[in-house]
């Protein structure tokens, strides 16, 4: 069992950076491929970028490449995103989640574990 715990969510202004952090518990993090998914308010929650267990290969929703950047330690047991530039409509609860499994993944229903979420706001 993984649990997922993220953090570094807020209210930031149109053009700003964030950067989100998920903690992962266990010792079986680095054979996780990890993603991380948002959920805006009436809409459903979907892809935002994902990553393999060594790191080396990555996926990013178009909406949010060249400004996203997801990055892992391994030896943190530690996934982030790193988001610039940042729009009104990046707003959403955003998600981590692990694969048992090393290859990145775009679809939710492949991921095994899921965080709680993190609000990220952004105003105009």
């Amino acid at each position: 069992q993984v649990q997922l715990v993220e953090s570094g969510g807020g209210l930031v202004q149109a053009g700003d950076s964030l950067r989100l952090s998920c903690a992962a518990s266990g010792r079986t993090f680095s054979s996780y491929a990890m993603g991380w998914f948002r959920q805006a308010p009436g809409k459903e929650r979907e892809f935002v970028t994902t990553i393999s267990w060594d790191g080396v290969y990555t996926d990013y929703a178009d909406s949010v490449k060249g400004r996203f950047t997801i990055s892992r330690d391994n030896a943190k047991n530690t996934v982030y995103l790193q988001m610039n530039s940042l729009k009104p409509e990046d707003t959403a609860v955003y998600y981590c989640a692990a694969r048992r499994t090393l290859a990145i993944a775009t679809r939710q229903d492949l991921y095994h574990y899921w965080g709680q979420g993190t609000q990220v706001t952004v105003s105009s």
